[in-house]
């Protein structure tokens, strides 16, 4: 049996002495425990030096992902194919079916294999004669940093550290500016506090501060380089009916080295603005085109790097940035965030409040697509992000002009609505809210109650008779009418009026029974009053 074994020097082929030891796997490693018992075990039959690190690289490259270099097919044509009949002993099993496809040779992989080559490696210096210690260091040192470099895709272009150190700059830059601006307006606000109000742009008033100085010195100092004439002429004005106070000229120079501060940090937050965008352009062109630099560069470092931004699903680019939002809806049970980051990009800017989450969402699946592209392809163009962008366009407009399809019938008709019209009732006024009085009083006297219910008789309601015609006849509206109708009505009038007597002469017969209760509690009230006289 031969072994193929692999060092950073060059590719070794052992021949295996005596194949019994093999079996016994678990005391295999007593057999390497020195060099005198490892050369009993194993021998070397042949030795192939890589010419230079490139070669070794690319030796080991193809190793790492199954593959067999050009080195390797030169050797194991070269060695082992004298010997077709020996069987070679590898550590890959995935190597060891491709020698076998493209060569024919028989190869074997087991825990047998696998210790076998752990013990090679523990006597690899007594094993392999002619290469010192410190070279077989140096040599694997070298190819650590040159396989690490080409695994990472080492490139000075393709550095997105540089995009996350720049935009957090970029953003404490941000927060110091508004400090030092908010400290240069209270501060100069005591001397000049006028000016504030009418200079609004920040690097305008402290250019304009530092060039007048004291309050005074307004009339005289030309300030068109920074201000328009009409706010200059206000800014005249105002100094010579201002309220503030006097100041030194020591307090006055302080002032203008802020000032002096305001601009350096501003002139330099606009070259690192520029030298971020140039880096995404470079780095990520589609994700620039799609979302924008700053929200691009936020994206990358939220993530932590351009890869692994690229394996975030779309569903996770959309709510980056909104995680606290996310997983307090998730604990509360209620809707989870539409956007995070992604809604400060121009198109989710631009599109109304309700198609907010379709666009963002969208958005989230054509921007996570580019940013696969950026990070695997091997293209630099933006043409995709373009192509994705005039996309979106499309179907925000399509939304904004609430172009929906009609479902039944020709899906191509737009859904008709009808035309609205205003129907307005016409209300009358009612005079009965003018009086604030009650109507009644609220409170009265017993007596008083007592002569409303004696004044009031209950009226007992007796069964009517089907013949008796109970509704009342309807009015008519009609101007006109044939004198049938005046005969019918008439007649009907006639029977109403004989139907009210008749009910009037049972009211009279009737006699109410709250009569006699009442009068008896006024005897049994008196004979009260009488007794406790």
């Amino acid at each position: 049996m031969l072994v193929l074994f692999e060092t950073a020097a060059g590719y070794a082929i052992f021949k295996v002495l005596d194949e019994s030891k093999l079996q016994e796997v678990d005391s295999l490693w007593k057999e390497f425990e020195t060099p005198e018992k490892a050369n009993k075990v194993v021998k070397l039959k042949h030795f192939e030096k890589f010419q230079d690190t490139t070669e070794a690289l690319a030796a080991a490259t193809a190793m790492t992902e199954g593959k067999m270099g050009k080195s390797l097919k030169k050797v194991l044509k070269k060695v082992v194919a004298k010997e077709a009949h020996e069987q070679l002993a590898i550590s890959d099993a995935k190597l060891g079916g491709v020698i076998k496809d493209k060569l024919n040779l028989s190869c074997v992989h087991s825990p047998a294999v696998a210790e076998l080559m752990r013990g090679i490696r523990t006597q690899m210096e007594a094993l392999i004669t002619g290469l010192p210690p410190r070279e077989i260091s140096a040599m694997s040192l070298g190819l650590a940093h040159s396989l690490s470099r080409y695994k990472l895709k080492f490139s000075p272009d393709k550095v997105d550290t540089m995009i996350v150190q720049a935009i957090s700059l970029l953003d404490d830059l941000d927060k110091e500016l508004n400090n030092y601006i908010m400290r240069c307006r209270e501060w100069y606000g005591w001397h000049f506090p006028e000016v504030g109000k009418i200079i609004t742009d920040n690097l305008a008033y402290c250019k304009s501060v530092r060039k007048i100085g004291v309050r005074t010195n307004v009339a005289t100092t030309d300030l068109s380089e920074h201000l328009p004439e009409e706010v200059e002429a206000e800014v005249k004005l105002a100094a010579e009916i201002s309220m503030g106070t006097e100041v030194s000229e020591e307090d006055i120079a302080n002032i203008m080295h802020l000032c002096d501060q305001v601009i350096e940090i501003t002139e330099y937050r606009t070259q690192l603005y520029d030298y971020l965008k140039n880096r995404m352009m470079a780095i990520a062109p589609n994700l620039t085109v799609m979302v924008g630099e700053l929200v691009g560069a936020r994206l990358i470092s939220h993530a932590g790097s351009l890869l692994n931004l690229a394996k975030h699903p779309a569903s996770t680019v959309q709510i980056l940035g909104a995680e606290k939002a996310l997983f307090r809806a998730l604990k509360t049970r209620r809707d989870t965030p539409k956007y995070g980051l992604i809604y400060h990009a121009s198109l989710v800017g631009q599109t109304s409040a309700k198609n907010k989450g379709k666009i963002s969402r969208m958005l989230a699946a054509k921007a996570s697509l580019a940013i696969r592209y950026d990070a695997l392809g091997e293209d630099t163009n933006a043409e995709m992000g373009v192509e994705n962008r005039a996309k979106l366009e499309a179907r925000l407009r399509h939304l904004e002009e609430k172009g929906i399809r009609r479902i039944s019938g020709t899906g191509k008709a737009m859904a008709k609505s009808d035309k609205y019209q205003h129907k307005s009732d016409v209300k009358v006024y009612d005079p009965s809210g003018d009086s604030t009085l009650p109507s009644v009083s609220k409170k009265r006297k017993f007596e008083e109650v007592e002569e409303e219910e004696l004044a009031t008789p209950v009226t007992v309601k007796t069964k009517k008779s089907k013949k008796d015609p109970v509704e009342e006849p309807e009015v008519s509206t009609a101007a006109e009418e044939t004198p049938k109708k005046k005969k019918k009505k008439a007649k009907k009038a006639e029977a109403v009026e004989e139907a009210m007597d008749v009910k009037d002469e049972e009211e009279e017969a009737t006699v109410s029974p709250t009569e006699k209760s009442s009068k008896k509690k006024k005897k049994k009230r008196k004979v009260k009053e009488e007794e406790g006289e």
